[in-house]
């Protein structure tokens, strides 16, 4: 049996793992640029069903699959979640497509802090006045981002928003990280399969109709869904939440230094500053999870939205 610490070691390797890929996610999306985002996020919810239907059952999932199926409740919820989580896949990949990466990147700094807020809105969370100031320095690195830029930073709102939202969903249902992806993407998949239709019907559909290349990249997506939410569940079982709620901003790091370093966007002043308001504000709500380990604090959240 393998000790605590050994335990511990190998859960950050695959946090490290899932939100190291998750940060460098926007590489893969870049390459589909010529495929219209809706497509790709339909193909994307279609190929992850057939991974992770066949993958959940050879892990001996299929009872609980079946429980939450015949649970109406929960599958309005999931529903709901699917919903939410192809909105954000489908912005995030658009971003992704006309360069704006960095923008993007800003949403996943500003998650957590949003999630504090629905928590205290809709689960009557008491927020304490550390938490308050985070948000506070938050909310002013959001108008700094908006005042650089001369319009609304609705690309991070809109993704930090919509994932929020997502994990509040999946808060509130009982339902394992892969089973419940397995049935949202189920959820969607009719709306999914209906749109992939309609561009194969009129001679636009890039898997069907595209190079090969590109056929096997959209393939492939339900894959590179499914892999990096392995790693996280692995690692969720092994590492305190307040340790992946840290490892969770490599992600966001990553592609912010991937946009800039590889793909020519620009970063400026402006987004510096906010960056540095928003970092000061996850500093001063990690320092007061570390000071009150037992207290509970925002999980985070196991499906990504890359």
């Amino acid at each position: 049996m393998k000790s605590e610490p050994d335990g511990r070691w190998a859960g950050a390797g695959y946090a490290v793992a899932a939100y190291g890929w998750w940060g460098l996610a926007p590489a893969y999306w870049k390459l589909l640029s010529d495929v219209p985002s809706l497509e790709v996020v339909a193909s994307r919810v279609v190929w992850s069903l057939v991974f992770t239907v066949p993958l959940v059952l050879g892990l001996g999932r299929a009872g609980e699959l079946r429980e939450v199926l015949g649970d109406r409740k929960r599958r309005l919820a999931l529903c709901g979640s699917g919903a939410l989580i192809a909105v954000n896949w489908g912005i995030f990949i658009w971003a992704v497509q006309v360069g704006r990466i960095v923008e993007a990147s800003f949403g996943y700094f500003l998650n957590p802090l949003v999630s504090i807020a629905l928590g205290v809105v809709f689960l009557g969370e008491h927020m304490k006045r550390s938490q308050l100031a985070a948000l506070g320095l938050a909310a002013a690195g959001v108008g700094v981002l908006g005042a650089g830029t001369g319009a609304a930073p609705w690309i991070p709102l809109a993704l930090a928003g919509s994932f929020s939202l997502y994990g509040l969903l999946r808060k509130l249902t009982r339902v394992s990280s892969l089973v419940g992806l397995t049935i949202e993407t189920a959820l969607i998949a009719p709306g999914a399969l209906a749109f992939l239709g309609w561009g194969a019907a009129h001679g636009q559909s890039h898997i069907l109709g595209g190079e090969s290349r590109t056929s096997l990249l959209l393939a492939l997506s339900g894959v590179v869904t499914a892999f990096p939410l392995m790693w996280f569940a692995r690692a969720a079982r092994r590492l305190p939440l307040s340790t992946l709620g840290f490892i969770q901003y490599l992600a966001p790091t990553l592609s912010a230094v991937l946009a800039v370093a590889f793909y020519g966007e620009s970063f400026g002043e402006a987004r510096a500053v906010a960056l540095l308001l928003i970092w000061t504000g996850i500093a001063v709500f990690s320092l007061d999870s570390a000071r009150a380990p037992r207290r509970a604090i925002p999980e985070p959240i196991a499906v990504p939205p890359k």
